[in-house]
């Protein structure tokens, strides 16, 4: 069995892509950007909004400052307070796999740490992740980097080539494979703000699952290949 489960946020256990997405591309469209919702998604999904400022830049002309980018986290966290809920099946899904695997589950994001605590506090999953929530913004690098799942299993005291990774986007997946992880790629069935599976297969997922309830049942699979 693995020693550990390391989740991403977004998308994993939170519905939140659609509702930061709308923010982002409010604010590129007041900029002169007229970028749809599924371009939006292609670019910045899975991505640390400050890594992808000379995106904004090529498209708007407009360089970027910390304050919009504090301007953009202030409307997101508002957003995300009013409307975030939980991905369907996430909450029981993280309490039985905590139970099973004896606490050694972490949540790696590479949203900012604010974002993530709020977040996982909105859908009341603050508790089981308490002092183990990880920023791939705190790290050297960001994903597709495998910085915050590093950090993430060492925090545990677990081999990261031990551990499964749960991920709904190209970088997280990277990032997983990157840090030596069996990486599990959730692709709901027609969600517009998940990837379909051989996106995630592609990118070097080793399992697909549609189903956070799933979950639990699936990650002992593979030690027994």
């Amino acid at each position: 069995m693995f020693d550990g489960v390391l989740f991403d946020c977004d998308g994993v256990l939170v519905d939140s892509e659609s509702i930061t997405n709308g923010v982002l591309r409010a604010m590129l469209h007041e900029l002169g950007w007229a970028i749809s919702a599924e371009d939006c998604f292609q670019l910045f999904v899975g991505r640390a909004l400050s890594d992808e400022t000379a995106v904004i830049t090529a498209h708007t002309g407009f360089e970027v400052t910390a304050e919009w980018l504090a301007e953009f986290r202030r409307r997101r966290n508002e957003a995300l307070a009013a409307s975030l809920r939980p991905i369907a099946g996430a909450v029981a899904a993280v309490h039985a796999i905590d139970t099973a695997m004896g606490g050694r589950i972490a949540c790696a994001s590479g949203a900012d740490l604010g974002k993530v605590q709020l977040q996982l506090h909105k859908v009341g999953l603050d508790e089981v992740f308490a002092g183990k929530m990880f920023s791939g913004m705190d790290q050297p690098h960001s994903k597709p980097a495998p910085d915050v799942y590093l950090a993430a299993a060492a925090h545990l005291g677990i081999d990261p080539v031990r551990a499964a990774v749960v991920e709904d986007t190209v970088p997280g997946v990277m990032a997983g494979v990157a840090a030596g992880a069996t990486v599990f790629g959730y692709c709901p069935p027609g969600s517009p703000a998940h990837h379909p599976p051989r996106v995630l297969l592609d990118a070097g997922a080793d399992h697909i699952f549609t189903s956070m309830a799933d979950l639990p049942a699936l990650l002992p699979a593979p030690s027994r290949r």
